[in-house]
């Protein structure tokens, strides 16, 4: 049987000349090509280190699970010690497709897209004090077929928005872009504190202060950002119940400090090398262990080497984006990569400041690490926002951008 034909596509070349190419051919070679570039693109070290610590989630996820499934078991209930640990690998599946799925983007179209997200949650923000579910003492939950936390998706859109917001001043530095990032920041804040939910709101200020930095924020207004920060939270500690209640229990004793108690007593069990998977004893006592504590879970079952690992590898996930930015010539990219890892990491070093007591207890999951149905998903879209951010043509020679000259206006 002979092959059918093969379609020939004539084009004119620039010197004159004419190019002939199979269109079946490159047809089928489109996809491979295209999966090709994305892997020459994709930053590969920063790949593997967010593989690594969803991998050392697994591992935690499975020696948490047991001890919050016997908390959560009833008399007519009784769920498997591995039921997290199932449903975790169940929402990872989804979340890395989506990850790979969003790394793919072009940098135009996941700008576009991150800032209808970030439009969509705060309007799922304002919904929630009015028809949000509550669930030990906080409305933060909307539902849709399934439940998810409106702020969750919004930090790493948020991230990105605000960039852009800030990425203004390269075409005109007289546009008023620190007014317009306060207003979305405290317009975010007061809808999480309604909730109520500061230390989510403090951290989206703390992401809102790396990206005005590094846009060019003079000294000054630095010094009056932070005077306002510290204002604000003496403000909260006076006249917001839960920030007194956190602080108070952090600073004097109380339910959410015998938590923490508990957890650092947990972490410290397992000395340096741990007591082994599955064999800790601790964490059966462990409120949260497979999300809040999972880090002072592994920390018994893996020991306190485990534990310096997890901190060395969120450190390199920030230095690697930080390498890669160095020589960067695009405002926009430099602010959206930089506030995606100053969220990722930052949410990642304050659960581990609360395990070890160094931090009003917060409930504040590990990322990347902590069992999370849609919060799973919307650290991994953040991660895919990352990654398509920072792809590069690695052939092509760059100038560094001129931040400093920003800093002079």
């Amino acid at each position: 049987m002979n092959p059918s034909p093969t379609r020939l596509v004539t084009t004119a070349t620039r010197d004159g000349g004419v190019r002939v190419a199979a269109r079946g051919g490159r047809y089928r070679r489109s996809r491979r090509s295209e999966l090709l570039i994305w892997w020459r693109e994709v930053d590969r070290v920063l790949l593997g280190l967010i593989l690594m610590l969803v991998a050392i989630g697994v591992l935690g996820v499975a020696a948490g699970s047991p001890a919050s499934a016997h908390r959560l078991s009833t008399a007519k209930t009784q769920l498997p010690d591995l039921y997290f640990f199932w449903a975790h690998l169940r929402w990872l599946a989804l979340g890395l497709s989506t990850m790979l799925v969003v790394s793919w983007l072009p940098k135009e179209s996941v700008r576009r897209l991150a800032i209808l997200i970030c439009a969509a949650m705060i309007v799922g923000l304002i919904l929630v004090p009015l028809v949000g579910a509550e669930v030990k003492g906080a409305r933060r939950w909307l539902w849709i077929g399934v439940s998810f936390q409106p702020s969750e998706f919004l930090k790493p859109t948020f991230a990105i928005t605000c960039a852009w917001i800030l990425s203004w001043r390269v075409r005109d530095p007289n546009l008023p872009v620190i007014g317009l990032s306060v207003l979305l920041v405290s317009l975010i804040g007061v809808l999480l504190m309604l909730q109520p939910d500061f230390g989510d709101a403090l951290l989206f200020g703390g992401v809102w202060f790396v990206l005005a930095l590094l846009s060019g924020l003079s000294i000054g207004r630095v010094l009056v950002a932070i005077g306002g920060v510290v204002a604000a939270i003496v403000l909260a500690y006076l006249f917001y119940p839960n920030a007194t209640h956190r602080i108070d229990s952090f600073l004097s004793g109380g339910s959410e400090f015998d938590q923490v108690d508990l957890a650092m007593r947990t972490l410290l069990s397992g000395g340096w090398s741990g007591t082994g998977l599955w064999l800790g004893t601790r964490k059966m006592a462990l409120p949260e262990a497979h999300t809040d504590f999972i880090f002072s879970v592994i920390g018994e079952e893996f020991g306190l080497i485990a534990c310096a690992i997890i901190v060395l590898v969120y450190t390199a996930v920030a230095v690697r984006v930080l390498m890669r930015m160095v020589d960067e010539d695009d405002l926009f990219t430099i602010l959206a990569a930089s506030g995606l890892t100053a969220q990722l990491v930052g949410q990642a070093f304050i659960n581990i400041l609360v395990n070890l007591q160094l931090f009003p207890s917060k409930g504040m999951t590990l990322p990347l690490i902590s069992y999370g149905g849609s919060s799973t998903i919307a650290l991994l879209v953040g991660v895919g926002f990352l990654l398509a951010i920072t792809r590069r043509n690695p052939y092509l020679p760059r100038e560094t951008f001129p931040i400093t000259e920003l800093m002079k206006r």
